[in-house]
Formats: structure tokens, C-alpha cells, sequence
């Protein structure tokens, strides 16, 4: 097949989308964070972005998308990116080289563990930080990934529906936070539930970049430069806008104040509620999972806090709670009109559909917390997790990662 040169182009753009999404978690966490902890946030998001770029490019991406070994994890086959040319693969590049879906595949492998970092920053040592993330990526990102997306993974089989990462990006992220708040522990010298954001300009500014890069992870994800990727496109954005200012209303309404990093909070839950949809559902269909995405995590944040989890900046709330609504909404509101390659949700006909995304949602939740809770046990065993209680007080940027982020 020939490669088409405006899909190409296309994908190519959305990776670097994508891209930006990394460091954007970083100033989004760095900001939420105290300043004694900016510089290690943000230096691990480019570490992971140089980790994971390796890792992809000699293992991960043959496991997640290699010949298939009884639906359940890709082959050694593309070990090295062998294999991996510039000519179209027809079962999942038709019209654009191997190598640019291999890349753009790429982007999103690397932004997942970023994800997780903001549920133990501030106290996990950097070795054990590089460890953990190298096994999440190999034992839990890529396997789910072969799953969902890869051709004979046993939910792509099942007909489970998830356009851009909705299980194999946030509800893994998330759930694996979950995990990760149970074993690290909790802050030494704050009470569940506090958070002092030092810079919030630098959230927003985090923010504002997720949303921009948020538009090459759902809309890319249609592989080509078509009506798919406007309408994912579109419905991205109507979901984000309208969580957002979901969340800025309840805040509102509640304290009487408007609360920017409610807002910007809102926004990237509807943006991970969106994400397993965004290929799948109408504009109005965003309006209500937005909606939906402003008031779950509102209130999964309320009910960790209640929990005692010291999950830092609330990832599971945020993403995993919203993407757990966001991939049961494909199966409320997904139509064939939108997507004839997807298929028709409840409220299309279709109840079994609904049925199929619950058991995604279940297995990548018991998948990705029984895992994750394994890999930090045993590196809490082997080399430990935690920084000294010393360190984790004077702060990471300091201890462990060369100095103060302002003078």
C-alpha cells in the first residue's frame, strides 16, 4: 500500500503533540507540589521521557504490538524496531509507515508512567524510581496495550471500545497510583488530604499544554487526517470545557471563590473521561460525559481524603475515575454513525456493548493493581522505596536532584 503523505504528516504532528504532554505533567505537578519538590518532578517526566523512548524502541513496542502470543502479549519478533520499516503495515498503518505508528504508539507509552509520579512525589528514592518505572512499563503498560490495541489481544477481540488510552493509559496510570499511595505511604510531615500549591501559574500553564497535546492523543489516534480526527477533535475539547467548568461551578458554589486548579483539574478529567470515547461519540454525547467527568473525581477526591490514602495529586481520582466513567460512556453513547470500524452502544441498540466495556474496566483494574502493588513490594524488599525522612523534609529537589528550583 502507498503511503499517503497528509496522514503522514498528520501523525507525525500528533506525536509531537504528545510529546508535549510530558513535560506538561511536570509543570502541571511541579506547580501542585512545594517548591522543595519542583525540579524532581520535572526532572522526572524528561527521564521518563528518555527511559521509555529506549525501552519502546528495544522491547516495549514489540510486546505491545509484535505478533500476537495467545491474546495476551506481542512476540519477540520487533525486538530493536527489527521489522519495524517505513512501509505501511497494513493491520495497524495503512497509509502511513510502520515506523510513524510505532513513534506516535511511542509517545503514549512514555506519557503513562509520567502520569503516576504524582501520587509519591517527594518521597521515593530515584533509584527505585527508574527500577519501578521500567518494570510498569514492561509488565503493565505493554501487556495492556497488546490487549486493548493489538492485533489478536483478547479485548480488541471481545469488540471492547477504546479510541485513545482510556484502559491502557489513565485507568492503568491510575489504578496503579492506587497501588503506589498503599505501599510508599504517606507524606512524613502533612495530613491527608493537604495540598500547597507553590506556583499556581505553573499549573495552569500544565494544564493548558495537556489540553493543546490532548488534541494529537485523541484526534491522532484516527491515524489519518479525516472526519474521524475532527470529530475526536472536537468532542476532546467540548469534554474538556465542559468539565472544567463543572468543576468551577461545585467549587463556586460551595466556598464562594473560583478555584483555577479546580478548573484545570476539571479539565483534565474530562480530557481522560473523553479519551477511550473521543472516536466513538457525538459532541452532545461530550457535553454529558464532561459533565459526568467534572463530578466523579470531585468527589473520589473527597472520599480518598476520608480513606487516609496519601495519594499526593490525586491520579486515581482524576484519571482513573475518570476514565473508568469515560470507557463505561463508549459503551452508553458510541454510534457507527461516528465511527462505522467501532459499533453501537445501549443507547444505539446495543446493551452487550456496555457489558464488554465493564469487563475491560474490571480486568485492567485488578490487572494493574495487583501488579504494580507486586513490582513495589518487591523493590521495597530488595533496594528500598522511600527517601529518609531527613531528605523527604528539606525536599527531593535538594537531596537528590542538585539544587533549589528559585534562589
Amino acid at each position: 500500500m502507498a503511503v499517503d503523505a497528509g496522514d503522514t504528516a498528520w501523525v507525525l504532528a500528533s506525536a509531537a503533540l504528545v510529546m508535549i504532554m510530558t513535560p506538561a505533567v511536570g509543570f502541571f505537578y511541579g506547580g501542585m507540589t512545594g517548591k522543595k519538590n519542583a525540579i524532581s518532578v520535572l526532572t522526572q517526566s524528561l527521564v521518563i521521557l528518555a527511559l521509555i523512548s529506549v525501552q519502546w524502541m528495544l522491547w516495549g513496542y514489540s510486546l505491545a504490538f509484535g505478533p500476537d502470543h495467545a491474546g495476551i502479549i506481542g512476540g519477540p519478533d520487533w525486538l530493536g524496531l527489527a521489522g519495524v520499516g517505513l512501509d505501511p503495515y497494513p493491520a495497524y498503518s495503512a497509509t502511513i509507515p510502520h515506523q510513524a505508528f510505532m513513534i506516535f504508539q511511542a509517545m503514549f507509552a512514555i506519557v503513562t508512567p509520567a502520569l503516576i509520579i504524582g501520587c509519591f512525589v517527594g518521597r521515593m528514592k530515584f533509584g527505585a524510581f527508574i527500577v519501578f518505572i521500567l518494570l510498569w512499563a514492561t509488565l503493565v503498560y505493554d501487556p495492556v496495550a497488546h490487549w486493548v490495541w493489538g492485533v489478536g489481544g483478547w479485548l480488541r477481540s471481545l469488540g471492547a471500545l477504546d479510541f485513545a488510552g482510556g484502559t491502557v493509559v489513565h485507568i492503568t496510570a491510575g489504578v496503579s497510583a492506587l497501588a503506589a499511595a498503599l505501599v510508599v505511604g504517606e507524606r512524613s510531615e502533612s495530613q491527608i488530604g493537604e495540598l500547597v500549591p507553590h506556583n499556581v501559574p505553573m499549573v495552569l500553564l500544565g494544564a493548558f499544554l495537556l489540553w493543546f497535546g490532548w488534541f494529537g492523543f485523541n484526534a491522532g489516534s484516527a491515524l489519518g487526517a479525516g472526519g474521524l480526527a475532527v470529530s475526536a477533535f472536537v468532542v476532546t475539547n467540548t469534554a474538556a470545557a465542559t468539565a472544567a467548568l463543572t468543576w468551577i461551578f461545585m467549587g463556586w458554589m460551595q466556598t464562594g471563590k473560583v478555584d483555577p486548579l479546580g478548573g484545570a483539574t476539571g479539565a483534565v478529567a474530562g480530557l481522560a473521561a473523553v479519551t477511550p470515547a473521543s472516536g466513538f461519540v457525538s459532541p452532545l454525547a461530550a457535553i454529558i460525559i464532561g459533565i459526568v467527568a467534572g463530578i466523579l473525581p470531585y468527589y473520589a477526591i473527597q472520599f480518598r481524603i476520608k480513606r487516609r490514602l496519601d495519594d499526593t495529586l490525586d491520579v486515581w481520582a482524576c484519571h482513573g475515575i475518570g476514565s473508568t466513567w469515560g470507557v463505561l460512556a463508549a459503551g452508553l453513547f458510541a454510534t457507527t454513525a461516528i465511527n462505522a470500524a467501532g459499533n453501537n452502544g445501549l443507547f444505539f441498540g446495543n446493551p452487550a456493548q456496555l457489558g464488554i466495556q465493564a469487563l475491560a474496566v474490571v480486568v485492567t483494574w485488578i490487572y494493574a493493581f495487583v501488579v504494580t502493588f507486586v513490582i513495589l513490594k518487591v523493590i521495597k524488599a530488595v533496594m528500598g522505596l522511600r527517601t529518609s525522612v531527613s531528605e523527604e523534609r528539606i525536599g527531593l529537589d535538594i537531596a537528590q536532584y542538585g539544587g533549589e528550583a528559585y534562589n
